[in-house]
Order: structure tokens, then sequence, then C-alpha cells
């Protein structure tokens, strides 16, 4: 049975990084020095406990977030009491960002890791803006500084160019690359080296003679840039100039829990230094009573609730994942806010408004499981079987029935048509298709309506490959797949207004449905607005709703190429209706024929998903690289040197960067490598998009 700990005590913290930056090493390393693994797990030969599944291990990368819990009394400390720290390591690669984006949203506080010879790279962006997102206090640790072109204090002006100038060292390495040997304090203003050859234990030393003009330096800067968060420590330093080790330590952390500063770390993931890491998280990183109090609305009246922390406040909780599991069957994640859950209770789904049973309640290591008896506020767990709760969705108490901020995620940007091989196969397919979607709110399945065909849409190829995967060894289930397809979008350039009217006799009651709507368009990323603008009862409340669901429908349908019309603004402001004849299903077609001949009329263009690419490659092959994305539609952005290295960043069209793996290897001699990621959406050149619409119409002809 675990044993429950005061909340200033828990520390929920997500482990989130740019792929290869050393999350997962980390992690391991962190589990073997809290007791949790009597080793460390190592990604090469496929012992980590944290990337679990298959596919993972085969391609020693991240692909579903993991949670587990360790213990830790702090290392460098007399604090004899222990720390419960929950942690959810989360994938690198910009396709399964989603498990990052609903990590995120749950946490109180994260460790965003960089690898030492790169610095900030394009996921290391992505992730930061997501932890912006919803305000989680960071710490940021520079990995492998122990490598061949590890770099502190580059990496270090890296992250302040690009992510923020507010993060300062708390520390800083001794020695440099393969002469790495330990770190110095600059709190204490001690420092420690590895005591063995293998660095599972740290041992005090003096700082090195050519050290301490550095130390001096980077800890006034710590100082200056910490005392501002506390009035009485800052009014302590301008008058004696100093201040204590535990006032500093109290200054890092009121900074950094306030969002304004953010302490940078450095060493190797693999060593000892995981005890001034863990101890880190413990002082520089939030309990759930250092969050802000959480804001819900009540479910019925939409006033606003406030919830606390508080183990016997009503219960509120957020479930933020779904998982598949072979064992026991679907797992739904959820962090408490308010209350407690015991086994054996009913909660309320206040999103869905159905009630649900609590058969399980069980802590998470990896894909291993602990029965627990009750989970209580401030605490992550998963429950089993529940029936009608989805990603998102709000679990309450039903005399206390409010719903949480759910999560967004973004579109798709790929897709796939794939079929059963045979007939068994098509059997079993819907049910995987229909779990793995469950599973992830970025994995969408359609059927194409002229086709007939079922259409699996997602953020990159390398989800739509794992899914595939999936499918195959988890359900069984064979398929054939098409070439990957781009998800276009339509929109508009101009605003216009267009009558649309319904109306049919076929004896007894007719059907009478007549609107006036103006199309407008709208800034990229805005997506669909539907306004009500009707004044006078000219077209009575109640066929409002069936206008919007008309207008909505053909929207997502397309228009003019067949693809889903989006930053696009449509108001109703006019038409008529009959006493006798209206009805919801008359408007509904009206408002729907009407907007389709409007979306025609107003200038109609196709988008295309731009990525945001950059490649590093060596200054040999540079030109061939840049003349390559050229050729590609690709926008250079620019060009940066690190060491031997070059890094080219680029705006390029997702439509012609298919196969671009191979061909990189190929110019660069298998030496370089690239990532990329959704950026935003452009119109396509009038002759590529004559030739999109031609293709389409030629699909659906046949």
């Amino acid at each position: 049975m675990l044993k429950t700990h005061p909340l200033e005590r828990v520390r929920n913290i997500g482990i989130i990084a740019h792929i290869d930056a050393g999350k997962t090493t980390t992690t391991e390393t962190i589990l073997y020095y809290t007791g949790k693994t009597h080793k460390i797990g190592n990604i090469d030969d496929g012992s980590t406990q944290m990337d679990w599944m298959a596919q993972e291990r085969e391609r020693g990368i991240t692909i579903q977030s993991a949670a587990t819990t360790c213990f830790w009394n702090l290392h460098f400390s007399n604090d004899p009491q222990d720390y419960r720290i929950n942690i959810i390591d989360t994938p690198g690669h910009v396709d399964f960002t989603a498990e990052v984006e609903r990590s995120l949203r749950v946490l109180d506080g994260a460790v965003v890791i960089f690898d030492g010879k790169m610095g900030v790279e394009p996921q290391s962006e992505t992730v930061w803006r997501q932890a912006n997102k919803y305000n989680v206090p960071r710490i940021c640790f520079i990995n492998k500084l122990n490598l061949v072109g590890g770099d502190f204090y580059a990496s270090l002006s890296s992250i302040r160019e690009r992510l923020d100038q507010n993060a300062s060292p708390v520390m800083l390495p001794i020695g440099f690359e393969y002469s790495l040997k330990g770190f110095v304090d600059l709190v204490t203003q001690k420092a420690y080296v590895y005591a063995q050859e293998d660095a599972l234990e740290l041992e005090e030393t003096v700082v090195p003679e050519d050290m301490k003009e550095l130390v001096s330096k980077y800890r006034a800067e710590l100082i200056e840039r910490t005392v501002e968060s506390n009035n009485q420590l800052l009014e302590k330093y301008l008058s004696d100039g100093v201040l204590t080790e535990d006032e500093l330590r109290q200054a890092v952390r009121e900074a950094a829990l306030s969002g304004s500063f953010f302490p940078v770390f450095g060493g190797d993931g693999r060593r000892s230094f995981a005890t001034f890491l863990l101890d880190s998280i413990i002082n520089y990183l939030p309990s759930p009573l250092d969050r802000p109090d959480i804001v819900a609305r009540h479910a019925k009246t939409g006033e606003e609730v406030i919830l606390k922390p508080d183990v016997n406040g009503p219960f509120a909780a957020l479930a933020f994942k779904l998982q598949t599991d072979p064992y026991v069957g679907k797992l739904t994640y959820f962090r408490v806010y308010s209350g407690k859950l015991e086994t054996g209770s009913y909660v309320f789904n206040s999103s869905s408004g159905n009630k649900e049973r609590i058969g399980r309640i069980l802590l998470m290591h990896a894909n291993h499981r602990e029965d627990v008896k009750e989970l209580f506020a401030g605490e992550i767990g998963a429950t089993v079987a529940l029936k009608s709760t989805a990603t998102g969705d709000t679990l309450c108490d039903e005399s206390h029935p409010v719903v949480l901020e759910s999560i967004t995620f973004p579109e798709p940007v790929i897709s796939l048509a794939i079929e059963p091989k045979t007939k068994l196969d098509q059997e079993r397919m819907g049910v995987a298709l229909q779990s793995l979607c469950e599973e992830d709110p970025t994995f969408v399945v359609r059927t194409d309506e002229e086709t007939g065909q079922i259409i699996i849409a997602g953020m990159g190829e390398l989800q739509l490959e794992i899914i595939v995967d999936r499918m195959k060894r988890e359900f069984n289930v064979e398929a054939d797949v098409g070439k990957p397809q781009v998800a276009y979008r339509e929109t508009i350039r101009k605003s216009l207004e267009q009558e649309g009217k319904y109306i049919h006799q076929s004896g007894g009651r007719g059907q009478y449905g007549h609107v006036w709507l103006r199309v407008s368009p709208l800034q990229r990323g805005e997506g669909i607005k539907f306004v009500d603008e009707v004044r006078g009862g000219v077209i009575p409340k109640e066929y409002i709703p069936a206008v919007e669901k008309g207008v909505k429908e053909a929207l997502a349908g397309g228009v003019v190429f067949g693809y889903p019309v989006i930053d696009t603004q449509v108001a109703v402001f006019d038409g008529s209706y009959h006493e006798v004849d209206s009805s919801e299903a008359a408007f509904k077609i009206a408002a729907s024929r009407c907007v389709k001949e409007a979306i025609r009329k107003a200038d109609p263009v196709l988008l295309e998903p731009i990525m945001d690419v950059e490649v590093r490659v060596s200054s040999d092959h540079l030109g061939g690289v840049i003349g390559d994305l050229s050729s590609r539609r690709g926008q250079i952005q620019g060009t940066t040197q690190k060491g031997e290295l070059q890094t080219v960043r680029a705006f390029v069209p997702l439509a012609d960067m298919f196969g671009y793996a191979t061909s990189l290897r190929s110019l660069t001699q298998g030496r370089g490598s690239f990532n990329m990621e959704p950026s935003h959406y452009e119109e396509v050149p009038a002759g590529i998009a004559m030739a999109i619409a031609g293709k389409s119409s030629g699909a659906k002809e046949k």
C-alpha cells in the first residue's frame, strides 16, 4: 500500500524535450537513484522501464507518455522527510505532440531537457510554447555535456535567445566534454565531483581556482534575476549586498514558481548528477499547493467555481489520457483537483452527462499497475472500464457538478487510405480504429463519401506508420495502405452576401426555409465562426441552430476542391419563414445550399500545410541541401553554424517533403539529419491548385 504524503511534499512533473535530448535516459537514472529500479535502463538494448512498447524499443524513441511515481529525500539537505514525485515522461517527436499537450495540462511543473551539443531545437520551442500555454513553471537541464560538442554556455545562450531571456544557471559544470567531472552549486558555492569511474556517487571538494571568477559572476547574476520576486529579500540584498544560502534558495524558488525565471542546470543524465536534479525538482518546482486555484464552471448555471486542492472538498478530476491495456482493458488517466476518489464509488461525467462507476484505482509505473483504495486531491492515477469518458472530460461529484477546461489538440495534416486485406480483417478493423481514435485525439478516421475508402489522418508519417503497426500487433489486423495525402483546406478571399431558399411541395405539409448569409474571410488559424445577426424575428430562434448545423456540415465536407473550409465567418442576417411549412430540416437544407453557393462566389482558394523544417549538415553539403529545399518550394529562413555543423531553417510545403529522409541521406552521404513540424497554412499556387482539383475530381468520377 502506497503511503500518502502531505500536498506540500508532492511534485507532479513532466519530462519534456526535443527527440534524442535524453528524456528517457534521464528518467531512467532518476528511477535508479530513487530506488524504483535496480539498474539504469538503456535505450540501445531495449531495457528501459518507461519505453515499454515494442515499437518504442525497436525505434529507440518514446511514442506514448508514461507515468511513474518515486520518492526522494533531499540529498544536499538535512530535511529527514521524503517527497513523492509523480513523473510523466513524454515523447519528443512532433508526431506525438498530443502526448505532451495533455500531460502539461495536468502537471504542476516540468523539466525541459536540451541536448548540450545542439542547444534549443525545433521541438524544444514547441514544448516550451505548450508549457507557456498552461503556465507551467519549469527548470532547464542541458544534457550530454560529456560528449563531443557538448557546450553548456552555448546552449544557455540559445535558451536565452530562442526561448526566454530570464534563464540563468543555478550550477556550473566542472570540465568540458570528456573531461566533465562534476559541478559547482551556485547557491551554496560548493563543488562536487564524481567519486569513481562509474560516477555513481558524488564527493564534495573545493571550487577550482580557474572557476572562482566565473562562479562569482553567475552567482551575482542569479541573485539579481531572482530577488525581485521577494521585496523583503530585495531590500536586504540592496542594503547588505549578500544573501544566505537559504535566502537565495528561497528567492530562486519563488521566482521559478512565478514563471518569471527558469533555473538552468547542466550535466550528464546517466550519472549521479541526478541527485542534484532531484533536489532541484523539490526545491524549485511547485507542489499542488503552490499552483493557482483551478477555475471551473458550474455544469448547469455556467457560473465560475473555484476549486482548491483540498481532500475534504467536492470531488473533481480531469481525464487527460486513454490507453488500451492488453490485461485490464481501457485505462483512463486522470488528475484529481479537489476531494478524493474511492474504489466502488460513483462519479458524474459532467462533459457527457453520464454516471460512471469506479471499479479499480491504479497507480501506474509505465505499463505496470498498483491497486490503491483511494486517490486524493493533487494526485494522478488511472481507472479501468469507464464506458463514456473521453480525453478532456470532467469527472466530479454529482451534487457539485462542475466542468473543467478541456484540452485542445492540433488538426491532422496528413492522411492515408487504408483497407483490410481479408474479410476477417475488415470485421476487426472497426474495433481497432475506434480504440486507437479514443487513445489519440490527433488520430482521425473517416469514410470518403465518394469512393467509400477508409481514410486515416494524423500529425505525420511516423504516427500513421505506428498506428498501422499497432493494428497488426495488438488487434491482429492486416491492412494495405495508400500513399500519404496532404490535408489541404479551402478558404475565401472576399466577403459577399447570398440568398438561399428551400421550398418543396409534394401534397400535404410542405417545406419552407429562407436565409440570407454573409461570408467573410478570417485570419489564418481562426477556424469557422457562425454569427446570428437576425433581428425582429424574421427567422424564429428555434431555427437558428438548424441554420448553423447546415452551414458547418456543408463547410466540413468541402465546397470547391472537396477539402474542409477554414478561416471563414458565416453570419445569418435575414430570411423568412412559413408558419405551417417551415421546419428545422428545411432551414438546414437552405443554409447548406446557400453557404456553398456563397463560397463558390467568394474567390475560393486552396490552402496547404507548411512545415517548419530544420536541417543539420556539414558545410560541404550546405549548398546541395539549400538547392534541394528550394526545388521543393522551400522558403529559406536562414542558416546558423555551430562547430562543423550548419543548420538550415526553411518553410516547405508538406506535399513536397514526402520521402525527404531518403533524399537527405543521398545528398549528405548519410550524415545529415532533419526535423519538421507543422507551422501554418498558405495558399497553393494557382497551377498546382488546378492540378490538385483535377486529381480530386478524377478520383470522384472513378
